[in-house]
């Protein structure tokens, strides 16, 4: 797992720069906060603002970005001002913060923006909470979250906007048809159940700190769709806390809010929450409750036994999480997992079309575009199969089922980089052969995404190179026949 988290393929180096531009970025923003004359809470809140306008803003283009991040205050100061001015309400505050995660979920449905405003409406709230934030604190609060975001805009879009120099990537959404256009409504009613039981349980627990509980719950829904994911994610988020716990009763606590350590382990929490974001989301968890028990640290109140109550309510939150997807409109994975594959196999076909008609002399074919879609949609399936994959999956069937899947959709995308490759080189001509190739590639893709049987190209390779991978891409398709269709507990695909 650590082996993943820091040595997973960098290509570019984008998670490099991302996770050093967060540093610079809300460093930067902690810095001019505290030369505004902000107090130790408004540098929090700056930094927490700043943190999530770098990490939650995920538009496709460049210019998205910006719109997003400039819409963050518009949906931040609102909800701020509503935590503080229930501050003393209790049972009016608990009803608000429900809607919040309610509202914040189901904005998901209007893609990467209606995702990253629900997240930072949440956390804004959250926040509020964690300072005990009160109406008469909001113009500093106010002035602290927008010289924040205005601050990471600048890092953002000024001092190191990397991603000018980069192709907008895919953002594969889930279709609008059938069982998935409804996930964001059935996990809007799951997150906020589980954030009911969150919340009553954890003032049980603790009267000062239950909001971590609704906090865990929150962020175990977040990027995932089915309930074996989400169950994936309760788990890892508890397991990233109880290593970050640890780490904290060894580092945190004996630093004991020093400022010039606090300031260094600052950055590498931060660095590490960014940089392992894409790869552990346990190691990310880590990262997250480390930060978070430095922030005590500098408030003093990091004990051992808030180290301990930490863990409690983030156990309380998992669990809230998983009665929810278990019991309130489930979302199965086979259900989740079938709509990926499904839009994998398509793209499949459409890059070999867009390669052979390359191949062809065709000055508008460009299969670069969807070489990066089919890599975007194979990130999906790989998330939803993550349940059916995991070590203690009780399914062996279904266990060895999905890891032949993702081995022959990797076999498959493999193939396709190598024919792009190919169709790339201004010397490559096209073989008549090319376009039977890809009417077979597209009856395979059809036969199982149909249940149909479909039968196999030449049983040799030939020679020709795009030949060669376009043959590759029918024998892993045909291979694939045979796990998507074994009715071996829940189906994955036409079963």
């Amino acid at each position: 797992m650590l082996k993943r988290a820091f040595t997973a393929p960098d290509p570019g180096r984008l998670r490099l720069r991302f996770a050093a531009r967060a540093v610079l970025g809300i460093g930067l923003a902690v810095v001019l906060c505290g030369a505004a004359g902000h107090s130790l809470t408004g540098a929090v809140t700056g930094g927490l603002a700043a943190l999530l306008a770098l990490f939650t803003v995920a538009d496709a283009t460049v210019r998205g970005q910006a719109v997003t991040t400039a819409l963050l205050p518009v949906v931040g100061l609102p909800v701020l001002a509503a935590a503080a001015g229930l501050h003393d309400l209790p049972v009016a505050r608990d009803l608000v913060f429900l809607a919040v995660v309610g509202a914040g979920v189901y904005a998901r449905r209007w893609g990467p923006r209606g995702h990253s405003l629900g997240v930072f409406a949440f956390m804004t709230y959250f926040v509020a909470q964690f300072l005990h934030a009160t109406p008469g604190q909001l113009p500093r609060l106010y002035a602290a979250v927008l010289l924040a975001v205005f601050t990471a805009a600048a890092v953002r879009f000024g001092l190191w906007c990397y991603e000018r120099r980069l192709s907008p990537p895919p953002v594969p959404v889930p279709s609008a048809g059938g069982g998935l256009a409804r996930v964001t409504t059935r996990q809007a009613v799951q997150a906020t159940a589980g954030a009911g039981f969150a919340l009553v349980v954890g003032q049980v627990v603790s009267g000062q700190r239950w909001y971590w509980a609704v906090g865990a719950t929150w962020w175990i829904f977040v990027n995932t769709t089915s309930r074996g994911e989400t169950l994936v994610r309760g788990f890892r988020r508890v397991l990233g806390t109880v290593i970050g716990v640890a780490l904290g009763l060894l580092v945190a606590v004996p630093v004991h809010g020093a400022p010039v350590p606090t300031a260094v382990l600052l950055a590498v929490a931060v660095f590490g929450i960014f940089y392992s974001a894409a790869v552990s989301y346990t190691w990310m968890m880590l990262s997250v409750t480390f930060l978070a028990e430095l922030l005590y640290g500098l408030l003093g109140v990091l004990t051992p036994g808030l180290l301990a109550l930490r863990l409690t309510e983030t156990a309380v939150g998992a669990l809230g999480a998983a009665l929810a997807v278990l019991f309130v409109l489930p979302v199965t994975t086979h259900l989740v997992t079938d709509g990926w594959i499904r839009r994998a196999l398509r793209c499949v076909h459409a890059c070999t079309a867009e390669a052979a008609a390359r191949l062809a002399g065709s000055t508008g074919a460009d299969p670069a575009p969807r070489v990066a879609e089919l890599e975007q949609l194979l990130g999906r399936v790989r998330l939803s199969v993550a349940p059916l994959v995991h070590p203690l999956a009780p399914m062996t069937g279904r266990k060895r089922r999905a890891r032949r899947v993702l081995a022959l959709l990797d076999d498959c995308a493999r193939e396709i980089r190598g024919l792009v490759a190919v169709a790339a080189d201004p010397e490559a001509s096209h073989d008549a052969r090319l376009a039977a190739a890809c009417w077979r590639v597209e009856a395979a893709v059809e036969a199982l995404t149909r249940g149909s049987a479909h039968d196999a190209g030449p049983a040799e390779p030939p020679a020709e190179p795009a030949l060669a991978h376009l043959h590759g891409v029918e024998r892993a398709l045909a291979e694939l026949a045979e796990p998507l269709r074994t009715p071996s507990g829940s189906p994955l695909v036409g079963a």
